[in-house]
């Protein structure tokens, strides 16, 4: 069982674009219909579940957007880029104190 940033499991989140899929099929009715028919069953958001549709669309290449695992690796390379900073500084920091520390006179 995975769970996501969310809190939710990807098979929650399977189960219930399904029945939004089932829903709009039975009762032919708009995305948003199903997204607030289901989201009260399952006690959802309509904006979650029409989120969650949106980027399964776009996962399967039926809409124009950054995929899941596209997302994932920006989020990655945005920590990773946050460490490097912090990392940067503290070299900053520490070469500025040892350069600090050459320019003083020794006494001996």
């Amino acid at each position: 069982m995975t769970s996501t940033r969310t809190g939710y499991t990807s098979e929650f989140k399977q189960r219930a674009l399904r029945m939004m899929e089932d829903h709009r099929r039975i009762e032919e009715s708009s995305r948003w219909s199903a997204a607030a028919a289901v989201g009260e069953k399952l006690g959802v958001s309509p904006h979650t579940l029409n989120n969650w549709a949106k980027q399964a669309r776009r996962d399967a290449g039926e809409e124009s957007g950054a995929t899941s695992q596209e997302l994932a690796e920006l989020t990655r390379l945005r920590r990773e880029v946050r460490e490097l900073k912090r990392a940067n500084e503290i070299l900053k920091s520490a070469s500025a104190f040892f350069a600090a520390e050459l320019d003083r006179p020794t006494t001996r």
